[in-house]
């Protein structure tokens, strides 16, 4: 190779080369650091409800280091999605000094349990609200099917109007509705939807006609169902002492 002048040309033209892009990489970083390249801009998007200025403005000021060229756009997008109600961020620069922030909120469909909420995706996440909302009762990971489960069955209940408020699932997949009048639907593992669409289709010329109030509904039975009525069993208990 030594006495081939033409290889050992193009080796150092390589090197050369090398050195020469080493070097406009370091100038590089060290001019994205200069002050006319800082970041002077921050712009938020999106309908935001419950993530306030404040928390925006506290990401921006702990988290975006770096100048305009400099900025690591994946840690400056994980630091807004950790922000409670955030679900996505997207961010992006926009020269010559602006970050655009694009944030997503969670939008709350229920609570899962009693220690986080579940969004209209069926994702649980942890964020505080004080508002009112349905229940959801269920093994881990089975928050999206229950999410599925319930908008079925306030479709399904509307026609009788009646709204579910908690919705639960036991770990061998027993379903329980509870409505806000009082009244708990046992819907069992299987035919879920099927047994509810019975109930509804009959409940005007059963149920509907007793003028009592219903606290149990068992629907597990393959040609109709049960029901348990307060009001019954304490008329049962007077007569019973009257008759002794």
């Amino acid at each position: 190779m030594w006495n081939k002048p033409a290889h050992m040309n193009a080796v150092a033209d390589a090197l050369y080369a090398a050195a020469a892009l080493a070097v406009l990489a370091i100038a590089a970083t060290q001019v994205a650091r200069l002050p006319a390249f800082a970041l002077r801009e921050v712009r938020i998007a999106g309908e935001l409800r419950h993530v306030t200025r404040g928390q925006v403005e506290d990401v921006v000021r702990r988290e975006l280091r770096g100048s305009f060229f400099a900025l690591d756009l994946a840690a400056t997008r994980a630091a807004f999605e950790r922000l409670p109600w955030v679900r996505g961020a997207n961010v992006r620069r926009h020269w010559p000094a602006r970050l655009d922030v694009a944030l997503e909120e969670h939008v709350a469909l229920a609570r899962w349990a009693a220690s986080a909420l579940v969004n209209t995706h069926g994702e649980v996440f942890q964020a505080a609200y004080d508002g009112e909302l349905p229940v959801f009762i269920g093994p881990e990971g089975a928050a999206r099917e229950i999410a599925i489960q319930y908008r079925y069955f306030r479709r399904s209940l509307e026609t009788l109007g009646e709204t579910p408020v908690q919705v639960q699932v036991t770990p061998r997949r027993a379903w329980q509705v509870r409505l806000a009048s009082g009244t708990t639907l046992a819907l069992g593992r299987e035919n879920v939807e099927a047994r509810l669409a019975r109930f509804v289709t009959v409940h005007g010329r059963t149920l509907g006609r007793l003028g009592r109030r219903i606290d149990y509904v068992d629907l597990r039975y393959a040609n109709g169902f049960a029901v348990r009525i307060p009001e019954l069993r304490r008329e049962t208990a007077k007569r019973g002492r009257g008759a002794g």
